[in-house]
């Protein structure tokens, strides 16, 4: 099974996106995680380290996919 970790900051663009990206994805071939960065400062580094320059993103088996913009990680 495929991971994908969906990166956001819990801002209206971030979560209309989650809502969209998340519940596109088949639960068969993608185990799924959800960081709020906003509460999980944290995961920002490993964020950054996975290719992620903003969120909302979503990283598929460690490729980062910038979805939209809502905020640059280091405006976080």
């Amino acid at each position: 099974m495929s991971k994908a970790v969906f990166y956001h900051a819990g801002c209206p663009v971030c979560v209309e996106a989650e809502q969209a990206v998340v519940g596109a994805l088949d639960a068969k071939r993608f185990e799924v995680e959800v960081v709020h960065l906003g509460s999980a400062p944290s995961r920002i580094g490993e964020a950054q380290a996975k290719g992620v320059k903003s969120v909302p993103a979503l990283v598929l088996d460690d490729v980062a996919l910038h979805i939209n913009f809502g905020a640059a990680l280091s405006d976080l």
